[in-house]
Order: C-alpha cells, then structure tokens, then sequence
C-alpha cells in the first residue's frame, strides 16, 4: 500500500484506504478492525497523505507527510513513546525532535496528536510504508574459470 491509496476525511476519526472510485465520489474503508465502508462524496472534505506536507521554516516551506513518517520510523521504529493524548509541550517537543525546523506558528498540536494516531495506525495496517524501496540489483553473469 502507498500513501496515495490513504485517506483522511474531514470530521472523521482514523485513516480510510481508497478502494474506488464511484460516481457521487469515493469509497473508503476504515483502516481500523471494524472496516466500516463510507462514500465519501463532495460534501466530505477528503485529503490523500500523499498530498499532505508539515510547514517548515525551510526553503521550501514545507516537507512531505512521508518524508516526516519515515524519519520518525527511522528514528523511533515502532515504538515513539508517547501517545496522541500526551502533553501538547510534549507533544511539540516529540515533532522538534524529529523535524527540528517545523513551524511552531503554523503547525498546531491538533496537527501532531494527528500525525502519531496515523503514524500508529499506518504501522499496524500498513508497515509496508515505512519500508525502503529497494532497486532491483542487477543479475550477476557467472563467471567461468
């Protein structure tokens, strides 16, 4: 699974995998053990990961949702020792420490209780994610002696 195929909805709790397409707008299925299926139409405000990104103060003004989860992947594996209901100075200091250049203005804690419930919950149902992609070595030709 990629991030292009993961949805958040606005006004609903949790993560949705994009299963298709349909005419009034998407079908979505909830990422956690109940696999409730809603249709997500106009009226829901619907945001792919792969199109999310976290203010920096940076060149750039933002980095991308992935690049922050596998960092924190890379830095805290599967355990970051905290969770969503945590302290907001907490919290903030948990972002400071893997992105040291986050905006403080803009990125609120509302926003970082967000990004630890996906980053666990993508960890439980989508580990692949965090998961390098690796180049396919090329085939080795034998060697005759």
């Amino acid at each position: 699974m990629k991030l292009k195929e993961i949805a958040a909805v606005s006004g609903k709790g949790g993560l949705f995998k994009v299963l298709k397409p349909a005419k009034a707008g998407l079908i979505l299925e909830s990422m956690d053990e109940s696999k409730t299926r809603i249709m997500a139409s106009g009226s829901h405000k619907v945001s792919l990961l792969d199109e999310i990104s976290i203010y920096t103060h940076t060149k750039e003004g933002t980095i991308p949702l992935e690049d922050v989860l596998k960092k924190i992947h890379k830095d805290f594996g599967d355990d970051i020792g905290l969770d969503a209901n945590a302290e907001g100075s907490e919290l903030k200091a948990f972002l400071k420490s893997v992105l040291p250049d986050y905006d403080e203005d803009k990125v609120y804690v509302s926003d970082i209780k967000k990004l630890v419930k996906w980053y666990s919950l993508l960890l439980q149902h989508a580990p692949e994610i965090f998961e390098e992609r690796k180049e396919k070595p090329a085939k080795k030709t034998k060697k005759e002696d």
